[in-house]
């Protein structure tokens, strides 16, 4: 499988570390039903079939995190951008995107 990184092109998926996900919201902590959401956020997923958008770090190249839209029975890929541009692009502040500090 060949990954589109933005900043170095489209470079080979042992290049890269999978992290999981990229439409999961973390729970807020301080919610009242917070270890029954820390609990499904962590041991309940989905393993879908068709188009699904994950995070990949880019360890052997630029060092960036990147959100990928991948089939996930084809394995072809759909797009990628930084972690950073997809954090901007939703407005999300709540520290979902890998590499954001806390």
């Amino acid at each position: 499988m060949r990954i589109p990184c933005p900043y170095c092109g489209e470079r080979d998926a042992h290049e890269f570390s999978y992290l999981g996900d990229a439409t999961l919201t973390r729970p807020d902590p301080a919610a009242p039903d917070a270890p029954d959401r820390f609990f499904d956020y962590v041991y309940l997923r989905d393993n879908p079939a068709g188009a699904h958008q994950e995070w990949w770090y880019h360890a052997y190249g630029c060092r960036q995190w990147v959100k990928v839209e991948r089939n996930t029975l084809t394995h072809a890929i759909a797009g990628a951008r930084l972690a950073r541009d997809a954090r901007d692009a939703a407005g999300d502040a709540a520290g979902n995107v890998p590499g954001d500090a806390p």
